[in-house]
């Protein structure tokens, strides 16, 4: 009886093994040979991804061989290389929606094409649709540093631009990107001020003073300083209506609510640092 409860025993564990050993295998996960990269960049309020996968040199000639002229090319390797942007952004000069395409280039020995495709999920270019394309740029490549694994990414970064770069080999690709911020920024203060609790002197001050250090929509800005004021008069806000007094030419006055904001200052609860604001009524002063 023993034997036979122990035999039994051992076919069961066999059998559970063989019914585990598919699953585990499926499971198997090995590195890939073109390595997945991803890199985003935020500009203003807009945000860029590029996914893609990262081949390597390894000693092959790459340009017009390895990668063909005049044919479309997924820039990268395995799955065709994906490009996100969470608003309208303007590419090389034209105008590229929001949202996710894949990222085609037509690699020549002059002129490139860049391509951003209405096509998804894609492995490769194998099944590249022109008629799938949103928008088509060229772009001229030049000799750069030798990049062993290629690259993508933004470089040049300003406050409302970047330029989209490939690397490989000693080929560098550059695409310039243009978002409009102002734009995009100005909107979202007319909503959040709009929205505002009747309690919020903070809001209305942050998108005045956005708007005073930009030098833009000034009239309508000046009135959402008010605003703020009106709720709560603050070392903050004290100190942007001083600066605004200042800038269009009431110095008088500006000292006069300088010298409010740092009182209020060094009387609030809160920690405040008033220095800024002192420096700024030594400046003034001395000036003749």
């Amino acid at each position: 009886m023993l034997k036979r409860n122990l035999a039994a025993a051992g076919v069961a564990a066999i059998a559970c093994a063989a019914a585990l050993t598919p699953a585990a295998t499926a499971e198997l996960v090995l590195p890939r040979v073109s390595p997945k990269a991803t890199v985003s960049q935020t500009i203003g309020l807009t945000d860029m991804t590029l996914t893609y996968s990262r081949p390597g040199v390894k000693g092959r000639d790459i340009w017009g061989a390895l990668v063909p002229h005049d044919k479309p090319w997924r820039t990268g390797a395995n799955e065709a290389t994906t490009f996100t942007t969470s608003d309208e952004i303007t590419v090389a000069g034209q105008k590229l929606s929001a949202g996710t395409y894949s990222f085609f280039t037509i690699p020549s020995a002059g002129e490139w094409s860049v391509i951003f495709s209405r096509q998804k999920e894609l492995w490769g270019a194998f099944d590249y649709d022109p008629s799938q394309d949103q928008l088509r740029v060229t772009a001229k490549p030049t000799t750069g540093e030798h990049v062993e694994w290629m690259r993508l990414g933004f470089e040049d970064l300003s406050v409302n631009s970047a330029n989209l770069v490939l690397r490989w080999e000693k080929m560098q690709l550059t695409v310039p990107i243009e978002v409009a911020v102002n734009d995009k920024v100005l909107a979202s203060c007319r909503t959040e001020v709009t929205a505002a609790k009747a309690d919020d002197w903070r809001t209305p001050m942050r998108a005045a003073g956005w708007c005073f250090d930009q030098t833009l929509n000034l009239d309508e800005a000046a009135g959402w300083l008010d605003k703020s004021m009106a709720v709560q008069q603050t070392y903050q806000n004290l100190s942007l209506k001083a600066r605004w007094m200042m800038k269009d030419g009431k110095k008088k006055d500006a000292l006069t609510t300088a010298k409010k904001a740092v009182e209020m200052g060094k009387a609030s609860k809160e920690k405040v640092d008033t220095s800024g604001t002192e420096k700024l009524i030594a400046d003034w002063t001395a000036a003749k």
